[in-house]
């Protein structure tokens, strides 16, 4: 084999690269999602000769099927059904319908505006990108070498970020529905071109409920199954009730503490209290969760450690192999963008020689209906769970004048818990339209450790429904 360096900032298809040629890079980065690109943008700006290797479309899941096609379908809804209730604020239309063809141009329209805009950063940085799926064949002399089609390289360093893929469970019927088309998993359903008339989702998690609000609004009747006793999984339970409440006032209907048990064609049996159910639907979602994919890449051709399906790492990303990492939803300790985020950059700068660590202690969570719901440190549960003696302070949204102005009926909460033994902020929880946004200023005061005290001197603008976080430390 001769060495040889690839000119930067390319992209590589199948019929590029010679077979008796292997290009040499000080980085291979495998996957193109959020850790994958990120890593391969901060590596090229750092001066690194980076490639990067992805088998479908740049951006991964959160910008393909996750992310941003579940925003643009949310943001749909969220108008039209401004439109419908205008007249709470004055407004008064008349022949407002929702066009989801329409939506799902938009929704193409959005996800190629943006994976250009990732392509163009890539080539900006000069990283070289290999449209294919990534085989690692061992380690040499130079580094790891990896293949992809008819390209192979080698580095000194890799980083993994394959991210990850639907939970599809052992349910009798599920797989004949995929392959019949009536039953979706997070990826069809956003391609899905007409709006079932009643949909059942299996799963009451972050992907769960968005969906349903979507086509809850759009005219589905929907019903959201879930296995545990509530709803959103890991957010505090008043919030995740509150959040109940306003997705049952657009008609979706709950069945908690109840395990389906077959899928068939026109909707579902379950299990729930000792008793049978069945559910009818036209079309099933199944968004139980997403698991890391370290399948079929050849980590085991350099003994990279997987346990429970995941690839292991430590708190600067690296694995168990020198000069390996991992980050993004492979490693399955956080499975959210920006978490993904932050890990490829703790890598590259590890790459770098620079300080750096992750901490997973204020990673804050969205759900994106709505109401919107954000939390990020502590709930009362998870703080009840550790021991951690905390001073629970909550107001209802309506202490915000914005928040009234423009919220007619709403009953958004924000709660902040301050650790008793050092007066810090350790979490914020909240419900209300502006949730996403707000909880950004909560992540600063909880993953900086600031004291309640401290906080209660930082100036929010007025009127905004951010102040909310500051005024309940004064509850």
């Amino acid at each position: 084999m001769v060495a040889k360096t690839t000119a930067q900032g390319t992209d590589q298809g199948k019929d590029s690269g010679d077979d008796d040629m292997t290009y040499t890079y000080d980085l291979i980065v495998i996957g193109g999602g959020p850790a994958g690109y990120l890593a391969a943008e901060r590596a090229g700006e750092a001066g690194l000769s980076v490639a990067l290797f992805e088998k479908r479309a740049l951006g991964g899941v959160c910008l393909n099927e996750g992310c941003i096609p579940t925003k643009t379908f949310l943001n749909s809804a969220k108008i039209y059904a401004h439109a419908l209730h205008g007249e709470r604020y004055g407004v008064v239309a008349s022949g407002i319908s929702l066009d989801h063809a329409a939506v799902l141009r938009r929704k193409a329209k959005v996800v190629e505006t943006l994976v250009g805009g990732v392509g163009f950063k890539m080539r900006e940085k000069g990283v070289t990108v290999v449209k294919e799926a990534a085989k690692i064949g061992g380690k040499t002399g130079e580094g790891f070498l990896v293949k992809g089609g008819e390209t192979e390289a080698v580095a000194p360093k890799l980083i993994i970020a394959a991210g990850s893929k639907p939970i599809i469970p052992p349910i009798p019927g599920v797989a004949d529905g995929l392959d019949a088309g009536y039953v979706y998993t997070s990826r069809e359903i956003l391609d899905i071109d007409h709006i079932p008339d009643s949909l059942v989702i299996v799963g009451g998690g972050v992907i769960g409920l968005e969906m349903a609000d979507y086509f809850a609004v759009a005219g589905s009747k929907v019903t959201v199954i879930e296995m545990l006793d509530k709803i959103a999984g890991p957010f505090d339970a008043e919030i995740a009730r509150i959040l109940k409440k306003n997705l049952e006032a657009k008609g979706v209907m709950f069945l908690l503490g109840t395990k389906v048990t077959e899928v068939t064609r026109g909707g579902v049996k379950a299990e729930t209290g000792g008793e049978a159910v069945t559910v009818e639907g036209d079309a099933v979602l199944m968004s139980i969760g997403r698991r890391p994919a370290p399948e079929d890449m050849g980590l085991e051709k350099i003994n990279v450690l997987v346990e429970n399906g995941a690839v292991v790492t430590g708190k600067h990303m690296q694995t168990n192999i020198s000069g390996v990492y991992a980050a993004g939803d492979i490693n399955g300790k956080f499975m959210l963008a920006h978490t993904a985020y932050r890990e490829a950059e703790v890598a590259v700068n590890h790459i770098l020689g620079k300080p750096d660590e992750m901490r997973y202690d204020a990673i804050p969570s969205v759900i994106y209906t709505q109401p919107e719901a954000a939390f990020v440190g502590d709930t009362e549960e998870s703080a009840a769970a550790k021991g951690l003696r905390v001073v629970v302070k909550k107001l209802p949204l309506t202490y915000s004048g914005r928040y009234v102005s423009e919220n007619e009926r709403g009953d958004g909460i924000c709660k902040t818990l301050i650790d008793e033994g050092t007066g810090r902020v350790v979490g914020v929880s909240l419900i209300g339209g502006y949730a996403s946004e707000i909880i950004l200023s909560a992540s600063i005061l909880t993953g900086l450790g600031v004291p309640a005290e401290q906080a209660k001197r930082v100036v929010f603008p007025h009127p905004t429904v951010g102040e909310i976080v500051r005024e309940t430390l004064f509850v």
